[in-house]
């Protein structure tokens, strides 16, 4: 079994090394989940301001919101990123003058589509239902406790979304995390002024 694991793990390795998985995934990663965020936020607030009062209501339209934007990160990445790879695919097979599908070149490109897709459809449906998560024990603490606890869930995520940035960036990691906070009280604002 270890023997396995280790095998698989190098192939991992050697595919990202071919397609240069891991710095499209963080970027799709980074992107996607902010938009969950966001999105996610702003159906909070047009409900709080709507007076949805109903923890299930809140949940329904945040779980119909996460679904679409699941299926349509799995599915519109996986057409968009295989029809480029498969572009590029061909432009390198016709210099080279050889098939490369089943290559190690061919089988990290499809590889890298399949993970790319994965990381873009469910890094905003896991952070939609963490941010969600208070409205399923809201019959403990009231709905009213939800709304607030979601927002500050929402800031947070947001929050160690610019720090993971920064990270990556190699710049302040405060400075990344406030400029992450600063588009959440943005789309707050403009929700509380457009909606109410």
């Amino acid at each position: 079994m270890k023997k396995f694991l280790r095998k698989k793990v190098r192939k991992i390795i050697r595919y990202d090394r071919i397609a240069g998985i891991a710095q499209i995934a963080r970027r799709y990663f980074a992107t996607n989940s902010f938009d969950g965020v966001l999105t996610v936020l702003g159906i909070i607030i047009g409900n709080y301001l709507g007076g949805v009062r109903q923890a299930n209501i809140v949940i329904s339209t945040g779980l119909g919101a996460a679904i679409a934007l699941l299926v349509s990160g799995l599915w519109g990445t996986y057409v968009t990123e295989n029809a480029e790879r498969i572009k590029s695919m061909k432009e390198l097979e016709s210099s080279v003058l050889i098939k490369l599908g089943e290559t190690d070149i061919g089988k990290a490109s499809r590889f890298a589509t399949t993970i790319v897709a994965f990381i873009n459809g469910f890094s905003p449906f896991i952070v939609i239902l963490t941010v969600m998560l208070p409205f399923f024990f809201s019959s403990f603490f009231g709905v009213m406790r939800a709304y607030l606890i979601s927002v500050i869930l929402a800031f947070a995520v947001l929050f160690f979304l610019g720090v993971f940035l920064g990270k990556i960036s190699k710049e302040s990691l405060i400075k990344n995390g406030l400029k992450m906070l600063f588009a959440g009280f943005a789309c707050a604002l403009l929700a509380w002024l457009l909606i109410r």
